[in-house]
């Protein structure tokens, strides 16, 4: 029988889940940082700060929420 390949001593969908976890919240996290530095930047307030988090972070909180929605119902 032969050995599945491997990645860093994982196979390859192990490698791609951790991957995708880490890597897509490096990408929420710099989202975040360009919509603050947007708003530093635009000179927005409080209240168009905020007002930017939440029009623009709205897309990317599908993302986050999506596992614990699958988390809650035990659909995994």
């Amino acid at each position: 029988m032969e050995t599945p390949p491997t990645i860093f001593g994982l196979t390859v969908a192990e490698f791609e889940a951790i991957s995708l976890k880490v890597l897509l919240t490096a990408l929420i996290l710099y989202m975040l940082f360009i919509i603050g530095n947007l708003a530093w930047k635009s000179k927005a307030g409080k209240y168009g700060t905020v007002w930017l988090f939440v029009a623009l972070g709205v897309g990317f909180l599908g993302f986050v929420a999506k596992p614990l929605i699958q988390r809650f119902l035990g659909i995994e």
